[in-house]
């Protein structure tokens, strides 16, 4: 038996014990992984819960499974974490959205700050933005997570203050912060902490106008990532990371 990663599906296709995988999901089994009856599949519903199952018949447009066993248990962080990030050049905001995925980000808002060179108008936004979702979902997959992070459509920095006041806390990782750091942000946090915003520059930092917007949310910590300067691919991946090795190991 062959057991590949984690397909996502709706709580209507659970059928006592029975899933019928549909759409998409149909063809990448039967085409990409050649997936043979009897073959071993995991299948996370909408509520989290996580279904073993076999390969039961290959129908023309769905695929049956028989559920061999469940469980519930979270393979997501315990604390939620959403990063904003800088709109950096080139491809690599899908090495962000993979690797942030894979430790664990909830959902990743691309953002336009001063120093953004990037230009995107609104075809090539929304085309870039389905992409990022489809890496999110192959990284989701690849590695177990339990839910698909979102990847939000391209919005400026202003746009973004107001929504940050809702989370716990609100990190900025910030080359001029010399004396606060990450580590002691997360340990002299005086409540339970359920919610984190990542706010991360693009190449070449965040201008002193952004600074000055971001801090019109009260809830903005800037803090040090440490004595070296990370390039904005690194940083966030970075700083999740350490939020993981706070809050979960």
């Amino acid at each position: 038996m062959i057991k590949i990663s984690t397909f996502y599906i709706k709580n209507t296709q659970v059928n006592n014990d029975k899933i019928f995988l549909e759409g998409q999901d149909v063809k990448h089994i039967k085409n990409v992984l050649r997936h043979k009856i009897g073959d071993e599949i995991e299948v996370c519903d909408e509520n989290g819960i996580r279904y073993f199952t076999k390969i039961e018949a290959f129908l023309e447009e769905t695929i049956d499974l028989k559920i061999l066993d469940l469980t519930s248990e979270s393979t997501e962080l315990p604390v939620e974490i959403d990063l904003y990030q800088g709109l950096p050049k080139s491809d690599k905001m899908d090495l962000i959205v993979q690797k942030c995925t894979e430790i664990g980000a909830n959902s990743v808002i691309p953002v336009i700050t001063d120093r953004v060179i990037v230009k995107l108008d609104e075809k090539s936004g929304a085309k870039k933005v389905e992409r990022w979702n489809k890496i999110a979902a192959e990284a989701a997959k690849q590695s177990g997570r339990q839910i698909v992070p979102t990847v939000e459509n391209v919005t400026f920095l202003e746009n973004i203050i107001e929504n940050l006041s809702k989370y716990d806390i609100v990190i900025v990782p910030y080359e001029c912060e010399k004396t606060s750091t990450l580590k002691v942000k997360l340990r002299n946090s005086n409540k339970e902490v359920k919610s984190i915003a990542v706010v991360i520059g693009p190449e070449g930092g965040f201008s002193d106008r952004d600074i000055a917007t971001l801090e019109k949310c009260p809830k903005v910590e800037k803090v040090s990532l440490g004595k070296r300067i990370l390039r904005t691919e690194t940083a966030g991946i970075a700083t999740l990371a350490m939020i993981l090795y706070e809050y979960e190991l």
